[in-house]
């Protein structure tokens, strides 16, 4: 990279899952600044730890329902599917697209519950039920001091709400901003400046390194 100054990870999700990712990128300078926080909120527990089978969309979900012993667990993807299986759950995994889990859905030998947050992307043809909120949180003194400076600044987006949250606390950053989003999805709801941008490949955590480490920066 041939920039006057090394690019920054500004990375937004809850601070264990952008520590994980900032683990993928060791080379690179890594802010954690999480635009969210994921807050449990009341749910039917018992309905949840009695069910013969899952939907999960998310691996914030999984914790919420009881220990999986040997219950069908239908995952979004690699991540999730990686938290069910931790948990004890007998796990089917999809491409990573909420799209991904209708013939999952459909071939599924029980009933099924998607227990999910407050904010859902996508609803599935099974019952759902709300188990915690993804509530706003203010960006960190130095995430606005990163996005004050000169280095461009590279803004892994990973929902469309996370995308939108994140254009909304970037507005009028004087760094060069390159936001990188897991899905079309994701980047349709950037509506802040950007001197570049980028979709991954594939709705995983590898496809977006992947599609971090191609950002032609040295153009800065």
């Amino acid at each position: 990279m041939s920039s006057a100054q090394p690019p920054i990870l500004l990375l937004t999700r809850p601070r264990p899952d952008s520590r994980r990712f900032a683990a993928m990128l060791p080379d690179w300078r890594a802010v954690i600044a999480p635009v969210l926080r994921i807050v449990a909120v009341d749910h039917d527990r018992a309905r949840l730890r009695d069910a013969a089978g899952l939907v999960f969309t998310s691996a914030h979900a999984v914790g919420f329902a009881g220990p999986g012993r040997g219950r069908l667990a239908l995952c979004v993807g690699g991540h999730t599917a990686q938290a069910a299986r931790a948990a004890g759950f007998d796990v089917r995994q999809g491409n990573g697209f909420a799209e991904g889990l209708l013939p999952l859905i459909a071939d599924a030998p029980v009933p099924l519950i998607h227990p999910h947050g407050c904010h859902l992307a996508r609803e599935l043809p099974v019952p759902g039920m709300v188990v915690y909120d993804q509530q706003p949180v203010p960006l960190t003194a130095q995430a606005r001091d990163v996005l004050a400076g000169g280095a461009p600044v590279v803004l892994p987006l990973f929902s469309p709400r996370s995308a939108r949250l994140v254009s909304d606390a970037v507005r009028g950053a004087r760094a060069p901003l390159w936001p990188v989003a897991i899905s079309d999805a994701a980047l349709s709801r950037w509506s802040a400046p950007a001197v570049g941008r980028a979709v991954a490949d594939a709705p995983d955590a590898a496809a977006m390194v992947h599609a971090i480490r191609r950002l032609p920066l040295a153009e800065q």
